[in-house]
């Protein structure tokens, strides 16, 4: 212990530690988590993915114990070739029960689209920087906002869920 001591930086004895056991109850109790690989993980991806490798990777994925598991994006092919074939992805999956399966949908145009689809479920996107925005959504980020509000307003009306 007393060479370990003699590594650290003089300041390092006054340091207290950020949480301690006894703060460990203060974690929830359940954590929602989301698989977006069959998204975002693909939608780099430079090769176009086909549709039934698509489609057979979130099939594995529904077997795993996953229970959300975002299955693409409804944006413009022009903008995004990779999820050109949203609308097959989303017909063609096993949909398991107690499994979610929602979809980016960045503007109106996109949520109907999904929703046409059989989409149950949607998510929302924003970015911090304009740069990122525009280059990612084509828009300002004022200008999503706008499209979040019209997204958020059919999900209510459809009583379709929306994450953000």
């Amino acid at each position: 212990m007393a060479a370990a001591r003699r590594l650290l930086p003089r300041w390092a004895g006054s340091l207290r530690p950020v949480s301690t056991v006894g703060t460990l109850g203060t974690f929830p109790k359940r954590v929602k988590v989301v698989e977006v690989g069959p998204r975002d993980g693909l939608q780099n991806e430079k090769n176009i993915v086909p549709t039934p490798v698509k489609i057979n990777l979130i099939n594995m994925l529904s077997e795993t114990g996953l229970q959300v598991i975002e299955a693409t994006s409804f944006v413009s092919p022009k903008w995004v070739p990779q999820m050109a074939d949203h609308t097959e992805v989303m017909q063609g999956i096993n949909k398991v029960p107690g499994i979610s399966y929602p979809v980016l949908t960045p503007n109106l145009k996109g949520f109907q689209a999904a929703v046409a689809a059989g989409a149950k479920e949607v998510s929302i996107f924003g970015a911090a920087s304009e740069l990122f925005t525009k280059k990612n959504i084509n828009c300002s980020i004022e200008e999503s906002l706008e499209r979040f509000s019209e997204v958020m307003a059919a999900a209510r009306t459809a009583s379709i869920p929306v994450r953000g």
